[in-house]
């Protein structure tokens, strides 16, 4: 009996055959999940917008179109005041837009404040408050810097109100827009005190 060879053991051959299709069947869900989760994802990108083709203000200040949410053709762009206090001037800064094919008149109003008027030609804009666009200031802001007024914006017969953000100097790229103070008015010449000669 030393000459005969013991079988193989059966039992462990077939449960490494059953070890092996449970893998391989492991491995082609997962890629099958794979394939159904990359699709999925591609179709939801292909519903979503282009971000890029959304109207957004790309700063600080907030957009208005006079004529609606649908229709943008007249329409502030990024407005803002830059105001060194409540109650004093307030640069306005931003930009006006009229995209439609005839010239128009935005005036911009703001409680206690006496109201600014740009004429924006067909199809063009207007900057506001930049070295190469138009300087508009309103005389008196009516919130302090980091709250908003309540401002309305008319183009022709039509209006829509919203709120115009107050900024300061705090942050550095508004710093520069501050109004600039009016000078003092100079005081009398040193003539007019009593000298010493005239005393006497």
């Amino acid at each position: 009996m030393a000459g005969i060879r013991p079988r193989p053991n059966q039992t462990n051959i077939r449960e490494f055959t059953v070890s092996r299709r449970a893998t391989a069947a492991r491995g082609a869900r997962t890629i099958a999940l794979a394939a159904v989760s990359a699709t999925g994802a591609l179709l939801l990108a292909a519903c979503a917008p282009t971000t890029t083709d959304l109207n957004y203000d790309p700063s600080d200040g907030v957009g208005i179109s006079v004529l609606g949410e649908e229709n943008r053709d007249l329409r502030g762009i990024n407005l803002m005041v830059v105001s060194a206090a409540e109650g004093e001037a307030g640069n306005v800064l931003g930009a006006l837009a009229n995209e439609t094919a005839d010239d128009a008149s935005f005036t911009l109003e703001a409680p206690g404040a006496a109201p600014v008027t740009v004429d924006v030609p067909a199809g063009g804009t207007v900057y506001l408050g930049t070295e190469t666009g138009e300087a508009v200031q309103l005389d008196t802001v009516g919130a302090a810097p980091g709250e908003y007024v309540d401002a309305t914006l008319t183009v022709g017969g039509d209006s829509k109100e919203f709120q115009l953000p107050v900024f300061d100097g705090t942050l550095p790229e508004y710093a520069d827009y501050l109004p600039v103070a009016a000078l003092p008015s100079p005081s009398g010449s040193p003539s007019a005190s009593p000298s010493p000669s005239a005393t006497s």
